[in-house]
């Protein structure tokens, strides 16, 4: 398979598993982060890059321009911050959804409908979307319910012209995100990180966490031909965590 491809939070986590899975795999893969060390890294792998804050219109406008005729994106960015919830403002809500709400509407929607049939988008939600009890991100967790609402509604906007618009919402992901989930919510929590570690990976069925690069591989899937008869859903990626 050939063809431009945005992705975005591109420097880190399930978005670097997933740029160097699809380059493996012959796409052309431009990777967006923010400026810094970690994404000019990625440019001795072969990567384009653009350093841009998804926050800012301006800085969309530019990847929006990079993905015009795109084969396929990747809404793989996003922030969270961890308090305990009644200590959330108004402020941490616009700052968490410029991110993880309007950059993913407002990518889907302007490079979407520039996608030729057979087009393919995949948005990284999270089981947090569908789970309410770590409450210290339940902003974050509100923000990747709203990519779901926003994958249906552009998987209609764009079936007409064959462009297929999926989401996965991975539970417990070995990444720096995690870790700063563990970190902050168990010190909330008055425990050790190592403490609700443990507590959460003893809840799921399969009894581990998952890694990046096997949240890729469901990606790629989404991506290519193989799940060409797949849009709107939401594919749960947590070991067992969540079955509904």
């Amino acid at each position: 398979m050939t063809g431009k491809t945005i992705v975005t939070g591109a420097a880190s986590g399930i978005g670097l598993a997933s740029a160097r899975r699809l380059m493996a795999e012959g796409l052309d893969v431009i990777a967006v982060d923010l400026p810094g060390p970690r994404l000019d890294a990625l440019v001795a792998e072969g990567f384009q890059t653009i350093g841009a804050d998804l926050s800012s219109a301006a800085d969309r406008d530019r990847v929006v321009e990079a993905g015009e005729n795109a084969r396929a994106l990747v809404n793989s960015a996003g922030i969270i911050r961890l308090k305990p919830i009644l200590d959330f403002t108004v402020n941490d809500i616009r700052d968490i959804y410029a991110v993880n709400v309007d950059a993913v509407w407002d990518l889907t929607s302007r490079i979407g409908r520039t996608m030729s049939a057979g087009g393919s988008i995949v948005n990284i939600s999270s089981s947090a979307a569908k789970l309410s009890s770590t409450t210290e991100a339940a902003v974050y967790a509100s923000s990747k319910a709203a990519v779901l609402s926003i994958t249906r509604s552009f998987a209609y906007a764009f079936s007409k012209s064959q462009v297929r618009v999926n989401a996965i919402c991975p539970g417990l992901v070995d990444t720096p995100m995690q870790d700063e989930v563990l970190a902050k919510a168990a010190a909330a929590r008055g425990i050790t990180a190592k403490e609700l570690s443990e507590l959460r990976t003893a809840s799921v069925p399969l009894g581990r966490t998952t890694t990046p690069e096997e949240c890729a591989n469901l990606i790629w899937f989404l991506i290519s031909d193989q799940s060409a008869y797949m849009t709107g859903q939401a594919l749960n990626f947590t070991g067992g965590m969540i079955m509904h």
